[in-house]
């Protein structure tokens, strides 16, 4: 849910902090008071497209500011962020957006910069939002194969599951074999190119962490001077007479007797001993070391020479030795392939057919379960049109089966072989067409308000926000819809702008969106309504600006009969 939405410098807003809490919340005011401005604001900050126009005049830049509550580890904004490198610390998402007057965003998630589009991503798994003239997602075709299997739940997902692990299979054999069925000249050009490439690499003869080898023989050859000074000094300096060898040997002897006078310096005897030996078997191993040592001009050239050649292969093949002969590893049982093309190709061939016919038999068990979960979501609809007074409106799940062109096999898809569309008629009589085609700007907000009750239990949105999509209805109508957005809210977070008296009644949340101008600026206030204040709007929204003793006592009737309908 939006827990806190901040906005400052937008449109006619200054600056507001609203807080939100869970349930139904419903915004009422006058007509231009920015009720509709605070749900711009918090499109925008899902990542709707803006404009510099938002900023209020006479400032550099408008802030928006929202923090969203995840209470389940499930919600997709948890994997939508993580796709995207985004911590979500707290179950908390703070997302912000600056519009600045020269039309330049800047977006965070959470604190980290991100492009409008990644910003659109994640607001779109919390925040969806419903106008009153806008195209709804409800209302595309594209998406609602979507929504079917968002409905169908486990039964549908296990399907495609099934079906998702044979197609991944499916498509990777089918690009291999048309890697494999190429042109002819394409193939030979890209036979000839692998096979000086393993050449290459193979006369390279190339050892596992040949090159760090070299490196450190390169460092001993090249600085043979210095290393032999050193030796010698180190060497000279503990071996000969008066040399540290001979004074350690001199207190060593010293000390030999002094256990016998004090049994507590037995260990100093020991420390000078052991000391001695040990650095007179390493003054042995300088003495060799001095002795092995040779600059050989003619090895550091080779070692230099070969150093190049494998930065050469390096920068063609890998980073390293070992990324070079994986490669040539790579390119061997590709050569492989290529080399005797027709049997892979026969091979490939008799693969393919055997997975169209696996996929064939898990797309047929996909649309069944998709038959299923339509019939069930046909039935669930026609009741939510039933109750907003549609009854006669028919509902129906288009199934149409994507075929090969000018074949009779499936055109297999990622998401299965099926097309599917939602189809309405709202007059007896009339033929089922595209929902999109046939609903009239009244019966739009109902059809709506029914799908919506449907999907949003299965959409995991955070928060769903209705603006004015109760506008031309009345009556036993607007009651209907009135308890249809209440029971949304059982399930999602709504907010909604409405003039309706039946919508605000059944709020839990009443916000009063007011205009106050001091000099010659608008600044827009929101107070959250206690329950005479709630009477009073309930009862300015029946009858207009005059409230009188009988319009307090209707907007009583209508929240008492709105208390009831929670109960029930």
């Amino acid at each position: 849910m939006i827990a806190e939405l901040t906005i400052k410098n937008f449109a006619i807003i200054e600056s507001l902090s609203i807080s939100f809490e869970k349930g139904l919340t419903v915004l009422t005011g006058e007509t231009g008071a920015g009720k509709s401005i605070i749900i711009d604001a918090i499109h925008l900050l899902a990542g709707g497209r803006g404009s510099h126009e938002f900023v209020r005049f006479g400032e550099k830049r408008a802030e928006l500011e929202g923090l969203f509550l995840l209470e389940d580890e499930s919600h997709p904004c948890y994997r939508v962020c993580k796709e995207l490198g985004i911590d979500i610390e707290d179950e908390m998402v703070v997302l912000r957006r600056e519009i600045h007057a020269t039309g330049k965003s800047v977006c965070r998630v959470n604190g980290k910069l991100v492009t409008i589009a990644l910003l659109r991503e994640v607001g779109q798994t919390l925040v969806d939002i419903h106008g009153q003239h806008e195209h709804q997602e409800l209302m595309d075709p594209d998406l609602h194969l979507a929504l079917l299997d968002q409905f169908g739940g486990k039964a549908v997902q296990k399907e495609l599951l099934a079906y998702s692990e044979i197609y991944k299979e499916y498509k990777d054999v089918e690009k291999r074999l048309l890697h494999l069925t190429e042109n002819e000249q394409k193939v030979a050009h890209r036979l000839d190119l692998l096979q000086f490439q393993a050449e290459e690499i193979n006369n390279a003869q190339l050892t596992i962490d040949e090159d760090e080898e070299l490196f450190e023989e390169r460092t001993k050859i090249s600085n043979y001077e210095r290393l032999y000074q050193s030796l010698n000094n180190c060497y000279y300096a503990m071996h000969g007479e008066q040399k540290a060898l001979d004074w350690i040997g001199q207190a060593m002897s010293e000390a030999e007797g002094l256990e016998e006078i004090d049994k507590n310096l037995k260990d100093v005897f020991d420390t000078i001993s052991n000391s001695y030996y040990q650095l007179e078997e390493l003054s042995y191993r300088l003495r060799d070391e001095i002795d092995q040592l040779e600059f050989d001009p003619k090895r550091l050239d080779f070692i230099e020479s070969r150093l190049n050649e494998i930065k050469q292969l390096k920068r063609k093949y890998g980073s390293s030795v070992e990324e070079i002969l994986e490669y040539a590893s790579k390119i061997e049982e590709e050569l492989e392939t290529l080399q005797n093309r027709d049997s892979h190709i026969h091979q490939l061939q008799e693969s393919l057919q055997s997975l169209k016919e696996d996929l064939a038999l898990e797309a047929k068990a996909l649309t069944e379960a998709r038959m299923k979960a339509a019939a069930k979501l046909t039935k669930s609809i026609h009741k939510e049109l039933k109750d907003l007074y549609l009854e006669k409106a028919i509902f129906d799940v288009h199934f149409e089966v994507r075929k090969e062109k000018g074949q009779d096999g499936f055109l297999f898809q990622k998401n299965g072989v099926d097309m599917v569309e939602f189809y309405l008629t709202t007059n007896p009589g009339e033929p089922l067409k595209p929902m999109a085609k046939v609903a009239s700007g009244g019966e739009l907000s109902r059809i709506m308000l029914a799908l919506k009750s449907i999907f949003s239990k299965h959409q995991g949105i955070t928060s769903i926000i209705f603006d004015e999509v109760d506008t031309g209805v009345s009556g036993r109508v607007a009651q209907s819809i009135a308890e249809k957005i209440y029971q949304v809210s059982v399930d999602s977070q709504v907010l909604c702008i409405s003039h309706l008296p039946q919508v605000a009644a059944m709020s839990d949340t009443h916000l009063f969106i007011s205009k106050d101008v001091k000099g010659e600026r608008t600044k827009t206030k929101v107070n959250v309504l206690g329950e005479e204040e709630k009477i009073r709007e309930i009862g300015r929204m029946i009858s207009g600006v005059e409230i009188t003793s009988l319009t307090k006592e209707h907007a009583k009737e209508l929240l008492e009969l709105a208390g009831s309908m929670k109960q029930a």
